[in-house]
């Protein structure tokens, strides 16, 4: 949970750049506490913020963690065995 010292909070809010986990937690937080205050809360505005909560996720694995390991495979190897990913079996089932 976000629940960082007072001190910190001003400084967060006014644009200093989350150093660990727990500020960055409080400054997301903090945004969408802002956006629901402006909305009103209720069923839209909650499902507008899960929504874009998951569509940033995705879109920063996509963007950063994705490629990130694919250099991590390259490096060090893949886990999973090539066969997995090839042959007969590979594809959604016969029907």
């Amino acid at each position: 949970m976000p629940y960082i010292v007072n001190k910190l909070r001003l400084c967060l809010r006014l644009g200093d750049t989350a150093k660990n986990p727990g500020e960055l937690n409080y400054q997301i937080s903090m945004l969408i506490n802002d956006y629901c205050l402006e909305k009103r809360l209720s069923y839209q505005t909650i499902n507008d913020v899960v929504g874009a909560l998951e569509g940033a996720k995705l879109e920063f694995y996509r963007r950063v963690a994705g490629p990130y390991e694919d250099t991590k495979i390259a490096t060090n190897g893949d886990v999973y065995d090539q066969n997995l990913f090839s042959g007969p079996d590979v594809g959604p089932p016969a029907i």
